[in-house]
């Protein structure tokens, strides 16, 4: 079954940010994900919501799992620290 991780993001730094969006791609393309949907247009229906929304599409939940832990993901991820909230889920497909 497929994995997928599911973000909600608020950048509070750009300028960080970047540096982490410009590495994770690496991780990313290592670990054949697909990209859903990154920010665009959304509607927040319930809940606290968040101005960036991301979907990620793994060949599998072992495969989604395998990026976060991988070194070149926790690599990028320090980049991400102190630039901004978010909440993370990784998830399997039905």
């Amino acid at each position: 079954m497929k994995g997928y991780w599911i973000a909600h993001v608020t950048v509070t730094d750009p300028d960080q940010y970047k540096n982490y969006a410009d590495s994770a791609p690496e991780a990313f393309k290592k670990y054949n994900a697909t990209i859903c949907a990154r920010g665009g247009r959304y509607t927040q229906l319930e809940g606290d919501g968040h101005a960036r929304n991301v979907v990620l599409e793994f060949p599998s939940y072992e495969d989604a799992l395998a990026c976060y832990n991988s070194p070149e993901y926790q690599s990028a991820r320090k980049h991400r620290e102190g630039a901004g909230i978010i909440s993370l889920v990784i998830v399997e497909g039905v």
